[in-house]
């Protein structure tokens, strides 16, 4: 069983940055960030896979980035230029395999999510 724990969303203002972080407790191979808000479909936003390939929504392109640190098992998102359409809640997924899927079905282990509220 994978563990997945996020943390670092909260408020921000139109314009202002976070940093998302998700502790892991096993890297499976390909590790993303995804959003959903109410009545809306899960969305991926950021893959990363273990051989280093990224991918991203058109939506965050140029203003997400997702990275790793793994001495400290830690998934990040840091995301700058946040505009009021970005509020929603952040999860963390872990999947099997190489590959930027963006399918939720295609990832095993969520995290509980955290919450991002972009004011304008």
């Amino acid at each position: 069983q994978v563990q997945l724990v996020e943390s670092g969303g909260g408020s921000v203002q139109a314009g202002g940055s976070l940093r998302l972080a998700c502790i892991y407790s096993y890297n499976t191979g390909r590790m993303a960030w995804f959003r959903q808000g109410p009545g809306k479909e899960r969305e991926g936003v950021a893959i990363l896979d273990s051989a280093g390939t990224t991918s991203y929504a058109d939506s965050v392109k140029g203003r997400f980035t997702i990275s790793e640190d793994m001495v400290k098992h830690t998934l990040y998102l840091q995301m700058n230029s946040l505009k009021p359409e970005d509020t929603d809640m952040y999860y963390c997924a872990a999947g099997y395999g190489l590959g930027t899927s963006t399918l939720p079905s295609t990832y095993r282990y969520w995290g509980q999510g955290t919450q991002v509220t972009v004011s304008s």
